[in-house]
């Protein structure tokens, strides 16, 4: 590989990082400590070794029962099973164990921040890999754009909804809980994974027009997530700023 390659590769962190700023500017009124912020985000990272030793399992061992990758049920399966189950169960899991326990978890907007911060430090390795792996300059510069675009926002957003959800719980005794957050998670990471896997086997059985909306359908779950996430990320800041004004009285 050339020096220019090494390089593009290495530059796939700036999305993920430029993200984990933009997230933290949402919690501007009460900043979590950044210490933690930066202990969950290389949590965020690590996990992406659990994530594929288990899809690797998966994948080659209830994935070659189920159908080849290249057929749509395998298509299907790759997606959300071993992609969105695992990653999605890898990231969280980090927030529970770093920071569910601790005081600095406080507020609900908090669960979100954590979150996303989870799974940008999922993505931004997860993007340098993908980089790393394409073959020619100019995939990696058509990877490096669509990624930063889709893929990287996707992981803070899925992830966030998890923390959106745990949040809400914990701190209202509704919403869908940890639970419900990862399946709705795992919802929209599948479905963004199903459409970009089906490209394959829509390609082999001649279906150019539909494997020319696949673009167009990954941009309309990107801003689907965004709105989702955003409204929960309104919800508790309403509610967050609400208990502050009553605390300060």
């Amino acid at each position: 590989m050339s020096n220019a390659t090494y390089e593009i590769a290495a530059s796939g962190a700036i999305p993920a990082l430029v993200a984990m700023w933009f997230v933290d500017r949402l919690d501007a009124k009460r900043p979590e400590p950044p210490r933690l912020r930066r202990l969950v985000a290389l949590g965020g990272m690590v996990s992406v070794i659990p994530a594929i030793v288990l899809e690797l399992v998966l994948g080659r061992t209830v994935g070659a029962k189920v159908a080849p990758a290249m057929t749509y049920q395998g298509a299907t399966f790759q997606a959300f099973i071993v992609a969105a189950f695992v990653e999605e169960a890898c990231k969280i899991a980090v927030v529970y164990w770093i920071v569910w326990r601790r005081p600095e978890l406080d507020e609900r907007m908090d669960g979100i921040v954590y979150a996303s911060r989870a799974g940008l430090g999922f993505a931004l390795v997860e993007n340098v890999l993908y980089l790393l792996n394409q073959g020619s300059l100019g995939g990696q510069l058509s990877l490096w754009i669509m990624r930063a675009a889709l893929a990287v926002p996707g992981h803070a957003m899925w992830t966030g909804m998890s923390g959106a959800m745990a949040a809400r719980r914990r701190f209202d005794g509704r919403g869908l809980g940890i639970v419900g957050g990862y399946l709705l998670a795992v919802a929209f990471h599948g479905a963004y994974d199903t459409c970009v896997f089906l490209q394959q086997p829509l390609h082999y059985e001649g279906h150019p027009v539909l494997v020319a909306l696949v673009f167009p359908t990954l941009i309309g779950l990107t801003l689907l997530a965004f709105v989702v996430l955003r409204s929960m990320a309104r919800t508790a800041l309403r509610l967050d700023d609400a208990d502050a004004a009553r605390r300060s009285v």
